[in-house]
């Protein structure tokens, strides 16, 4: 029989301090599972599982499983024999690996040789045993300030979030009332626009009505047969029988439709393709009177030069 491991806590074979877990012929090396258990030693088994959870190395899943059952061992209540305490008031009291029998295996090499190929093994042992009252009231206090912590911290971030809610709320609000706003501006935009158009047609509609109105004057001057004064208006007489000299703006009586050009001698008719664009120096009632004036029509001067030719 071996005698007992330095790092048990027994000075004596056949001596107990604990509940241990074994896991025989793992298939990784001593060293490799040696740096994990390092980093477990002296923890009580909460943290030690959280930092083998975390652990980025191949063995620490195979250490974890060994913990585990480590704590069953010393937490079931069934076990008489290795039952100690409840799992939160444990911790790992010993830890360490052994090396386990070496598989060989080999590799063909150059030029017939072969290389050997060892594949090692190891016997994982972890001890648990109940902590100290002193070290326990420390963990329980950790604990329930841990737990304390995470309760102001969880109360903390319920109000941030209510917090971020009630602006979110508030921004949606504004945005709701800025819309409300356009809406009611667009809806007074419109019916101002409604106005509008209803008063230019009434404009319109007066326009016509007045139009309407000079169009029957106009209408009922023409049959009573209006008279000379009217016809003519303020107009000045010409020197030319049956002529009135043009108004200030150019424009000559209804009565004396008939163009005419001092310059040319020429008259022009309404008819006439120059008549819009002529300017009238004086303006004649018939084409009588406009010939017997000395005005001849556009194209008869030429055609009478062609005839006494």
């Amino acid at each position: 029989m071996r005698g007992p491991k330095l790092n048990e806590g027994a000075t004596a074979v056949g001596e107990r301090h604990g509940t241990k877990a074994t896991a025989k012929y793992v298939r990784s090396s001593a060293y490799k599972a040696r740096v994990v258990l390092d980093l477990i030693r002296g923890l009580d088994v909460q943290r030690a599982d959280q930092v083998l959870q975390f652990t980025e190395r191949g063995i620490a899943h195979d250490i974890r499983k060994v913990l585990a059952s480590a704590v069953a061992n010393a937490s079931n209540p069934d076990n008489t024999g290795s039952h100690i305490a409840d799992a939160d008031e444990l911790f790992v009291l010993a830890c360490f690996a052994d090396e386990g029998p070496t598989l060989r295996r080999f590799r063909p090499r150059a030029r017939g040789r072969a290389t050997r190929i060892r594949k090692r093994t190891c016997h994982i042992t972890i001890v648990v045993a109940r902590m100290s009252d002193d070290r326990l009231e420390v963990v329980r206090a950790r604990i329930d300030g841990n737990n304390a912590g995470a309760s102001a911290n969880r109360r903390a971030r319920v109000e941030r979030s209510r917090k971020r809610a009630q602006a979110a709320k508030a921004g949606v609000d504004a945005i709701e009332v800025e819309e409300q706003q356009e809406d009611l501006a667009d809806e007074t935009s419109d019916d101002v626009t409604e106005v509008e158009d209803v008063t230019e047609a009434v404009g319109d509609m007066e326009v016509e009505d007045v139009v309407d109105v000079d169009d029957a004057s106009d209408e009922a001057e023409g049959a009573d047969g209006p008279s000379e004064a009217a016809t003519s208006g303020d107009y000045q007489p010409a020197e030319y029988a049956g002529a009135v000299l043009p108004d200030a703006d150019g424009n000559g009586p209804d009565s004396h439709p008939i163009k005419g050009n001092a310059d040319s001698m020429l008259y022009h008719t309404p008819d006439s393709r120059y008549y819009k664009v002529t300017k009238a120096e004086v303006w004649f009632d018939t084409e009588e009177s406009a010939e017997a004036a000395g005005f001849a029509k556009p194209g008869t001067a030429a055609t009478n030069d062609k005839d006494e030719d």
